[in-house]
């Protein structure tokens, strides 16, 4: 199927690794160029090259977009490179432990203030182009209790942003959602290292919690991502689609 997204280009931030890594390679597959955003040049390099070797044109900017500055230079520098910005995908999250100012200001910056920064900056592009689609990568405990405080709270403002982004930004053609991963495994993330020191417990969890019987891959986040960013998601906006296996339990 062609997801009429061959030339376009995309920003994946947080994308030398995991979920990031996994969207941009799928946008890359589909023929879309993309620029990632990573902290570590090494990885990021990586990725690159990985995005390249699919045949698409591919953009490294070292960037904390925590920091304002480092998300103009990110969004400007995709611009220059590409001539255009059709896609948006902020994956950068993260969490923080307990009820400490640090714990909210670091969930607040790296969850939805980086989202919603990022957004502002790419909206004028994506009005030249004549529309766009932004994508925020949330969680199911955004949509329901469940993770850490700040976590839960900071990825419940991410879908809530999408969804008045995306009424606010319908008439320039510019469609917003947002998707909600459940417990996803990948090498170096927090479920695969419970996996390797602890397969027992994690097994246990996954009997309990998630309905398909094993952990989410990156790999198929990335799948319903990249359907989202397409012309094929051409009447989708404002949505929050889980995926999760099952493991959530709400009905909305």
């Amino acid at each position: 199927m062609d997801l009429g997204l061959r030339d376009r280009a995309a920003i994946v931030t947080g994308s030398s690794r995991g979920i990031g890594r996994a969207i941009a390679l799928g946008l890359a597959e589909e023929g879309c160029h993309v620029a990632l955003c990573a902290r570590g040049e090494e990885r990021l390099r990586e990725t690159a090259k990985e995005v390249e070797a699919r045949g698409a044109r591919a953009l490294s900017v070292v960037a904390d977009v925590t920091k304002l500055e480092d998300i103009e230079r990110l969004v400007q520098a995709a611009a220059d490179a590409f001539g255009r910005i059709d896609i948006l995908v902020n994956n950068v999250g993260g969490s923080f432990a307990g009820d400490s100012e640090e714990a909210w200001q670091g969930a607040f910056q790296v969850n939805i203030l980086a989202a919603a920064r990022a957004t502002r900056l790419v909206v004028p592009h994506m009005q030249r182009a004549g529309g766009g689609a932004i994508i925020h990568v949330a969680s199911i405990w955004g949509r329901e209790s469940g993770g850490l405080l700040t976590y839960n709270a900071m990825k419940a403002a991410m879908i809530s942003h999408a969804k008045m982004m995306a009424l606010e930004l319908a008439p320039y053609n510019i469609r917003v959602n947002s998707v909600a991963p459940g417990s996803t495994s990948f090498p170096g993330g927090s479920w695969w290292r419970r996996q390797q020191e602890d397969p027992q417990a994690m097994a246990e969890f996954v009997r309990q919690n998630i309905p398909l019987g094993r952990f989410g891959t990156a790999e198929e986040v990335a799948n319903v991502v990249v359907f989202l960013a397409s012309q094929r998601a051409s009447w989708v906006t404002g949505a929050c689609l889980n995926i999760d296996g099952g493991q959530s339990r709400s009905n909305i």
